[in-house]
């Protein structure tokens, strides 16, 4: 699932949003005018990654606040926010905030592991404790008792003229059943199936028991559902990167093909010491991507996506490529739009 003869439920997108250092502001303004577009379009969902200490997102809940302002459906996700730059208590904190800002739109994904490049920036981030850090599930945990109203301190009551909750404020409700974990192994894709956390399946996993990426990304599919309560109603969402060129200008298809054609070699063994494994970016006419898709293991046990925009283009081309996927490769697969 999906079958060729069975339609694609959920259709979404993912951003970098990447700016320019001397001119910051145009480029957060696109990505938000991107999301914009994408609910104008239909899309059920709009996600941003983050990227610390360069120069894209650094802080993806600020703009998706943003964003619950200038868009009125649209869903809004991170894919994902890394726990190991982040206090667990705060973040719930501000997750609540903007999932009330936008009346129950938020889904926050999220991951565990050391910051990258750990040891250059331990210091600035946990000064006299950076060696004491445990950036394991753990964290993960924290964040799902506070999201879902477990207490967060012992006292609740009136001190003077202020009151104070033991749970974190504002209770967002249903939040916490909007919670994802993206996960690149079987070991993560067991985690959150056993923690009733909705999955994130990207385009880079971990060569464990395969080589093949269509199957090693089935596999944890499966293992997900396999140790979720509701089983194959678990919510998985497939992430690729997507690139259909039907009303691409010449220019912009060359552009398109010489990007994929540079980064395919990456996909062809495992690298480094976790064996990560990358797909292969799927650029052309829409009809030939959906016989790609239906063609792909993993694809076929899904039915929401959240297609990757690649890092490096041009706002025009994000406005062709969502428009592309909208109204051409999204009927393809037999999604229809959301009403707007």
């Amino acid at each position: 699932m999906p079958l060729d003869s069975e339609p694609l439920r959920a259709l979404g997108f993912l951003t970098i949003g990447l700016f320019d250092p001397a001119d910051p502001r145009r480029g957060h303004e696109s990505t938000l005018e991107i999301i914009e577009l994408g609910e104008r379009l239909g899309f059920d969902s709009a996600w941003v990654r983050h990227r610390h200490l360069q120069y894209g997102i650094s802080s993806p809940v600020a703009v998706l606040a943003a964003a619950t302002q200038r868009t009125s459906r649209i869903g809004l996700g991170t894919a994902v926010i890394p726990l190991g730059w982040e206090n667990p208590l705060r973040l719930a904190e501000d997750l609540a905030t903007v999932d009330i800002l936008s009346e129950g739109r938020l889904s926050p994904g999220v991951s565990v592991g050391p910051p990258m490049h750990y040891g250059r920036v331990k210091q600035a981030l946990y000064g006299d404790t950076a060696d004491n850090q445990d950036f394991g599930y753990e964290r993960v945990l924290r964040l799902l008792d506070f999201v879902r109203g477990e207490p967060a301190s012992d006292f609740s009551g009136t001190v003077g003229f202020e009151a104070f909750s033991d749970r974190v404020q504002p209770q967002a409700p249903g939040l916490g059943s909007r919670m994802w974990y993206g996960g690149a192994s079987l070991r993560s894709a067991r985690f959150a199936g056993e923690h009733r956390m909705n999955f994130l399946t990207s385009s880079v996993v971990k060569a464990e028991e395969s080589e093949d990426f269509a199957a090693i990304q089935l596999s944890h599919v499966r293992a997900f559902r396999e140790q979720h309560p509701d089983a194959g109603r678990a919510r998985v969402s497939q992430g690729l990167v997507v690139i259909p060129t039907d009303n691409a200008s010449a220019q912009q298809r060359a552009r398109y093909e010489a990007f994929a054609r540079e980064r395919l070699p990456r996909t062809a063994v495992p690298h480094g010491p976790a064996r990560l494994m990358y797909a292969p970016d799927l650029v052309g006419p829409s009809a030939r991507i959906a016989e790609q898709l239906y063609a792909h293991a993993a694809f076929r046990e899904i039915d929401e996506v959240a297609f990757a925009l690649p890092f490096t283009f041009e706002h025009d081309d994000y406005i062709q490529i969502l428009t592309d996927i909208a109204t051409v490769l999204g009927p393809a697969l037999g999604w229809r739009p959301a009403a707007t």
